[in-house]
């Protein structure tokens, strides 16, 4: 049996497991999100200037994105459930940090393991979706992200009404989180094998079927799949990068052009964040029926008229089109990955790894740049020259096609 195959493909979508995949997304990526939302009281505290923002950013994507694809690579032959608590564990570890840091050596380290656990945890779930998806792999896929972006989201507005108000140490009570999330694990692990042994069974009962459900030769050469995995890493890494200059520097952004509170901005960008988990199952579930390089072309064409007008928007208007920028850029992802992994149907793992890892770690390496520009330019001229980051998009062109099929 290939491990990287969805698990009884011929059956619906098993909603459980995609539903208790997608809380531990939420509650991986929520605590992953308070490292952005407490910037403001930690830059106060330990006076710090936006390039040491940056650093901060880039350690946690840093140890975030390049372990995934060595995790992700091993796995694909090496199932490894349980990882995901021991990563979490890690997690947990790098929270209690960030709540009790004396010093800023202490941050960046306590956010190095936060990001360690991340990269642990998300190969191996993108595999436990796949395998969960009954050949409905967009469903899949946008069920798990929805759990991570409204995790994303909520990280801020927890922030704003805990953190703000009761420091930094406060941080600390999300460890409930991490070990909610030890629980939920442990549970997808259990039924993940069960499902495994399952399969394996039949599939030795039908050797067959099984081979000749193999494909006699590959789509596409070696050297347009490396090619076609580029310009993918490249749209991922345009879409995270502008992310990553709201996530580190959208509430520095507000308070200094509209002169709002901090649980104010924190609050918008709950909504900018609420808005990808929205585009996130949308593109996914939209993505089954149309195909992904439908999906993609909107999340380009879409996105960059609104980008474009907002550094010159209104309070209000920054709302509304931070809003509607993030729903249809959150759209792709889904279509991204699920178009990697069919161009590289066996390595599912490596591709989850590849793709949250790598992609991420670029657009942390974005934020640090961006937070030394913010020093030498200001934030707002930041904002004018990420509107155009979108237009990257336009490589989607090169892309080769894949064949769609419908669930």
């Amino acid at each position: 049996m290939n491990v990287s195959q969805p698990i009884a493909s011929t059956r619906r979508a098993d909603l459980p497991v995609l539903f208790v995949l997608s809380a531990t997304h939420l509650l991986n990526d929520m605590i992953q999100s308070l490292i952005p939302a407490i910037y403001p009281i930690i830059k106060t505290a330990y006076a710090l200037d936006f390039g040491q923002i940056g650093l901060i950013t880039l350690t946690f994507q840093i140890t975030a994105s390049l372990l995934q694809p060595v995790v992700g690579h091993y796995t694909d032959k090496n199932p490894m459930p349980y990882s995901m608590v021991v990563g979490m564990g890690c997690t947990l570890t790098g929270l209690i940090g960030l709540a009790y840091a004396g010093s800023y050596a202490l941050l960046l380290i306590s956010a190095a393991c936060v990001g360690l656990g991340s990269s642990i945890f998300h190969p191996e779930a993108t595999r436990m979706a796949r395998n969960a998806s009954g050949g409905q792999q967009g469903l899949a896929q946008g069920i798990f992200q929805v759990g991570g972006q409204s995790g994303g989201a909520l990280g801020p507005l927890l922030a704003a009404f805990i953190i703000v108000p009761r420091g930094q140490t406060s941080v600390a009570w999300f460890s409930a989180a991490a070990l909610l999330a030890m629980i939920l694990m442990v549970w997808t692990a259990r039924r993940y094998a069960a499902l495994s042994k399952a399969a394996a069974a039949a599939a030795a009962l039908k050797p067959a079927k099984v081979a000749a459900a193999a494909p006699a030769t590959p789509a596409h050469t070696k050297g347009q799949i490396a090619f076609a995995i580029t310009i993918l890493v490249i749209l991922l890494f345009s879409k995270n990068a502008y992310s990553s200059s709201f996530s580190s520097y959208y509430t520095f952004y507000l308070i200094g052009k509209f002169g709002v509170s901090v649980q104010g901005s924190q609050l918008m960008l709950f909504l900018f964040l609420a808005a990808a988990a929205v585009g996130a199952l949308a593109g996914g579930i939209i993505g089954d029926r149309v195909g992904r390089n439908r999906i993609l072309w909107f999340s380009i064409l879409g996105a960059l008229p609104f980008s474009l007008m907002l550094p010159f928007a209104d309070l209000f208007w920054t709302g509304v089109l931070t809003v509607v920028i993030n729903l249809i850029m959150a759209s792709s992802f889904a279509a991204i990955l699920i178009y990697a992994m069919e161009l590289m149907p066996g390595r599912i793992g490596l591709i989850g790894g590849l793709f949250y890892g790598l992609s991420f770690g670029l657009g942390g390496l974005a934020a640090a740049i961006l937070g030394e520009v913010a020093d030498w330019i200001g934030i707002e001229a930041v904002y004018r020259l990420c509107a155009f980051l979108p237009a990257i998009g336009l490589l989607a062109w090169f892309l080769p096609k894949v064949e769609h099929k419908r669930a």
